[in-house]
């Protein structure tokens, strides 16, 4: 299994590849929506991870692209504006899941059992 990481902070990117390489899980990382849409076609990720706040837009409105060109893709919501209003719309949108930052390593390997 692989995973994409699309968050602008570098550092989430580096923790989160981490956590996943000791699930065996390969990664790559973008850091915008722009370079999101090439790594999707190129790596075709079983997870996604999405952060909510990049550079060019909003990762809540980024879902259903996701959805719509990786239909087989898990996408996790990860963000740091974790209010009720976000949730409900990223799980409206088709997020699979939603993690709040700062998230625990158990936090990843809950959702990552939960989807295994």
């Amino acid at each position: 299994m692989n995973a994409l990481i699309i968050d602008d902070e570098i550092d989430i990117c580096y923790l989160l590849q981490g956590i996943l390489l000791s699930k065996n899980i390969s990664s790559d990382h973008v850091n915008s929506i722009s370079e999101a849409k090439y790594a999707l076609q190129e790596t075709n990720p079983g997870i996604v991870f999405l952060d909510n706040h990049l550079p060019d837009g909003r990762g809540v409105d980024f879902i259903s692209y996701c959805k719509k060109n990786n239909p087989g893709a898990v996408v996790i919501m990860l963000t740091a504006y974790d209010t009720p209003d976000d949730r409900r719309k990223a799980l409206a949108e088709g997020a699979d899941f939603f993690i709040a930052k700062p998230f625990s390593r158990e936090a990843i390997f809950h959702t990552i059992n939960t989807l295994l």
